[in-house]
């Protein structure tokens, strides 16, 4: 995917021109490319701020950090954390925390705990139409065996014939009601913004579109995300459409957050936009980045 060179920054009207990409995801997580060759393509592709943000896991950050530096990239420190709000799974990510921070780190430990029983158990309802083997082959594609995930066995059903892509896969086997569907409980809103804040981070909801609450439903998740000390909302991102990019732009002045920009970068074979390859965010809004500037390395 060809993307467009960006202004140079002491051209631009403001800095929401400014090719950042705050969210991806490599093999320490359900990605494909590792943190350095992700690095490396975020910077060929005109990426100006960078940050990975592996889910439940910041085990990828100091190899990110050093590749991000290796080649003149400003990195921002991130992570996706899942969490259960209104009864389905909803993603916050944080950007520029402590690594290192203890409470974020057992947070994340306990919030993976329970993603391999829950791989087991996805595997027992494959079989039960037939799909044997499936946990063994998801496990394959997991990096990192705590972070299994339903990614993971739609790669291994793609390679087993089973369907032809992994939409395929999610269609027919792994949303609820399917036969490999099993919901999970993940953190709580509050601890998870909690542990962010608490490691000088900053807590950004993650492609609200994605979720399909109803109005009411969307209206709690942006007020209690707030009241806990969230800051952001990713509002161009990869999973938007035109539309929903000005719906967030909307609710992003409504709470009064910073926005955020994020291609949510899977694998070139998969995802549907490459790093650094989305459009500005729009200039009435709060960059995210402008709440970090002391936390670029």
């Amino acid at each position: 995917m060809r993307v467009k060179p960006c202004p140079a920054y002491n051209e631009r009207v403001s800095t929401n021109i400014l090719n950042a990409d705050l969210h991806c995801h490599s093999v320490v997580s359900d990605g494909t490319l590792t943190p350095e060759v992700l690095a490396t393509r975020a910077k060929a592709n005109g990426v100006e701020l960078w940050a990975l943000t592996d889910h439940d896991e910041v085990g990828g950050q100091h190899r990110a950090l050093a590749a991000a530096k290796a080649c003149q990239l400003p990195y921002l420190t991130g992570t996706e954390i899942s969490i259960t709000f209104s009864g389905k799974t909803v993603h916050i990510v944080g950007l520029g925390f402590d690594a290192d921070d203890a409470r974020l780190i057992d947070g994340l430990r306990r919030t993976r705990g329970g993603r391999g029983d829950r791989a087991q158990e996805m595997s027992e309802g494959l079989a039960k139409v037939g799909i044997h083997g499936a946990y063994e082959g998801a496990l394959k594609y997991a990096g990192n065996p705590e972070l299994i995930s339903r990614t993971h066995f739609a790669r291994y059903l793609v390679e087993s014939g089973v369907c032809q892509d992994t939409s395929e896969v999610f269609r027919r086997y792994l949303i609820e009601g399917k036969p490999g569907f099993v919901p999970h409980r993940w953190a709580s809103l509050k601890d998870a913004v909690s542990w962010i804040v608490d490691a000088h981070g900053v807590a950004v909801i993650a492609h609200p579109a994605r979720y399909g609450f109803t109005a009411n439903e969307e209206y709690a998740l942006f007020t209690e995300f707030k009241a806990h000390g969230g800051r952001a909302v990713e509002v161009v991102t990869g999973s938007h459409t035109p539309d929903e990019y000005a719906k967030y732009a909307e609710m992003a002045q409504e709470f009064e957050l910073a926005a955020s920009r994020g291609s949510d970068f899977h694998s070139p074979d998969e995802s549907h936009t490459d790093l650094g390859a989305l459009p500005w965010l729009p200039g009435q809004l709060t960059p995210v980045w402008e709440l970090l500037t002391e936390r670029i390395q």
